[in-house]
C-alpha cells in the first residue's frame, strides 16, 4: 500500500485540526490515538472538564446568587458526585463532535502506541499486534501529561494530579497545590469557591509573570478574598502521610498539614514512547520537542505542534499550529498573527488579554498610556454582581494605537475578542470612542476605558498628531 501523505501522532486540538487541514487538501491521512477515545487531554482530563467544574462550582456553590442575595442565599454543602455529574456528559458529546468530524474528512483513526522506526515509517502496536505506516509527512501532536516534581510521590488518594480530579469521590476541607501556574490558579480559586481552605504554594516570588502586574494583583486579592493562601518563594521537600492527612515539609523548615495535595507543577511532553531516536530526534529533561517558527523539527518532513512544543499550550493556539503545519507541509500559503493570540486563565474571576503588558511596553521604552473600567462603573457589572471586574487598555501615547487589552471577572475570556479584533486591524483609541455599545453590556467597559485613556491624553497635551481630541466627562 503506498504511503500515507501524512500521519498525525495523537487526536487533541493540535492533531485534530493537522489531520483536517491535510484531508481539506485531498491529502492521504492516518490519526493514531493511544487511549481508545479521541480528542486527547483537551477533552478527557484537561481544558474541557476544568471548565465544567469550574461552571459547576459556581452555579452549585451559589457564589453568583450570594454575588447578588447576600452570604446566606444557598449555602449548602455541595458533593463530587454534584460537581462532576454534567462533566462526564460534556466529555461525551465532545468526543462524539471530534469523532464525526475526523471520519466525515475521510482521515483513518487508528488505535494504538505509536513509535519511530525510522523518520518515514511508525509502528502502530496495540496488544501485541503490530502495523507499519509510512509517511511522506509526520505531525508529532501528542501533548502533555502532568508533571512531578522530585521528591513527590502521586499516590492518587491523598496526592492527586489534575488528572484525578475527575474521579475524587469527596471534596476535602482543606487542599494545598503545589505550583501556582495557570492549571494551578484555576484550580485554586475553584476549589475556595467551594469554601474548601486553599494554600497555593510555589517556589517563585511573583506569580503569572508574562501578564500585567495590575491585573495580576487585583487576581492575587480576589483569590485571597475566597480564601486562598500564597505561599510564595517556597518549594516542597516532601509529603508524608499521617492518619489520613497530608504532612507538607517545605524546604524553609514550615510544616503544615492538610487533608489533600494536589500537585500541578506544569506539564511534561507525552514523548517517552516514541523512540524519537530512530526518527533522528531528540525530547529535552521535559519531553519537549524543538520546532522552528514553521513548526518543523530537526528533520524538515517531521513537524510538532501543540503541548509537546511547550509555550503556549493552549487548546486555541495548538488548532491554530496543527493547521499551519500541515500547510506548510503541503505548500500552502497559511498566515497566522501569534502577536494577537488571546489568551485566558478560566480562575474565579476570569483573566484573558492580548497583546502587551506595561512592563513589555517599559522594556522597549515604548510610550504609552492606559485606560481603566472597572465593572462597578458599568450598569451590567451591577446587574450580574460583579463589583471586583475590570478591564485595562494600553494604547500608544503618539498613534494611539492598541497596544494592550486586559480582562479581569466575568466574561473576560470573551470581552477581550473585540480588542483583538480593533488591534487586527490596526485600530486607535477612537474607534472605541466614536462607537456605540449595547446597554447595559459588559463591552461598555471598552468606551469608558477609552474615555478614561482620552483624558489622561489630554491632560499630558498627547491627543495624537493630525487627530481631533474628543470631549469626555
Amino acid at each position: 500500500m503506498p504511503a500515507y501523505d501524512l500521519v498525525v501522532i495523537g487526536s487533541g486540538p493540535a492533531g485534530q485540526r493537522a489531520a483536517v487541514q491535510a484531508a481539506k487538501l485531498g491529502k492521504r491521512v492516518a490519526l493514531i490515538e493511544r487511549q481508545s477515545v479521541v480528542g486527547g487531554a483537551s477533552i478527557n482530563t484537561g481544558t474541557v472538564p476544568s471548565k465544567m467544574l469550574r461552571e459547576a462550582v459556581l452555579d452549585l456553590s451559589g457564589l453568583r446568587r450570594r454575588a447578588l442575595y447576600g452570604d446566606s442565599f444557598m449555602q449548602r454543602p455541595v458533593t463530587a458526585k454534584e460537581l462532576l455529574m454534567r462533566v462526564d456528559l460534556v466529555i461525551r458529546r465532545e468526543r462524539e463532535v471530534v469523532r464525526a468530524q475526523l471520519l466525515r474528512n475521510g482521515i483513518e483513526l487508528l488505535e494504538g502506541d505509536a513509535a519511530f522506526e525510522s523518520p518515514s515509517r511508525i509502528a502502530v502496536r496495540r496488544e501485541g499486534r503490530s502495523r507499519s505506516l509510512d509517511a511522506v509527512f509526520v505531525v508529532i501532536a501528542v501533548g502533555s501529561r502532568p508533571g512531578i516534581p522530585p521528591g513527590i510521590t502521586v499516590d492518587h488518594a491523598g496526592v492527586l494530579t489534575s488528572d484525578d480530579l475527575l474521579n475524587l469521590d469527596t471534596l476535602p476541607q482543606t487542599l494545598a497545590i503545589v505550583g501556582a501556574g495557570v492549571i494551578g490558579i484555576e484550580y485554586a480559586t475553584i476549589f475556595a469557591a467551594l469554601g474548601i481552605d486553599v494554600t497555593l504554594i510555589d517556589r517563585r516570588d511573583a506569580l503569572l509573570e508574562m501578564a500585567d502586574r495590575e491585573v495580576v494583583e487585583a487576581l492575587i486579592h480576589a483569590a485571597r478574598d475566597s480564601g486562598v493562601t500564597p505561599r510564595l518563594g517556597e518549594e516542597v521537600a516532601g509529603i508524608e502521610s499521617v492518619n489520613g492527612q497530608q504532612r507538607i515539609a517545605l524546604k524553609s523548615g514550615k510544616r503544615f498539614t492538610t487533608a489533600m495535595v494536589l500537585v500541578s507543577s506544569g506539564r511534561q511532553g507525552a514523548t517517552e514512547t516514541l523512540d524519537l531516536r530512530r526518527a533522528g530526534l531528540a525530547a529535552d529533561d521535559r519531553g519537549r520537542v524543538t520546532v522552528n517558527d514553521r513548526y518543523q523539527t530537526a528533520v524538515p518532513h517531521i513537524y510538532a505542534v501543540g503541548d509537546v512544543i511547550g509555550f503556549p499550550a493552549l487548546a486555541s493556539t495548538s488548532s491554530e499550529q496543527g493547521r499551519l503545519a500541515a500547510g506548510h507541509a503541503f505548500g500552502v500559503a497559511t498566515h497566522s498573527v501569534p502577536a494577537l493570540f488571546p489568551y485566558g486563565i478560566y480562575a474565579i474571576p476570569e483573566m484573558a488579554w492580548v497583546g502587551a503588558n506595561e512592563e513589555e511596553l517599559t522594556a522597549k521604552r515604548v510610550p504609552f498610556e492606559t485606560g481603566v473600567a472597572r465593572y462597578k462603573e458599568i450598569a451590567r457589572g451591577q446587574i450580574l454582581g460583579d463589583r471586583s471586574g475590570m478591564l485595562k487598555l494600553i494604547v500608544h501615547l503618539e498613534t494611539r494605537r492598541l497596544l494592550g487589552v486586559w480582562c479581569l471577572g466575568t466574561q473576560a475570556t470573551e470581552l477581550v475578542h473585540i480588542g483583538q479584533a480593533v488591534m487586527a486591524f490596526e485600530g486607535t483609541l477612537d474607534y472605541f470612542i466614536d462607537s456605540v455599545f449595547n446597554y447595559p453590556t459588559l463591552a461598555e467597559c471598552y468606551k469608558v476605558a477609552a474615555l478614561d485613556a482620552e483624558n489622561k491624553l489630554l491632560a499630558l497635551g498627547s491627543a495624537g498628531a493630525g487627530v481631533s481630541p474628543h470631549r469626555s466627562s
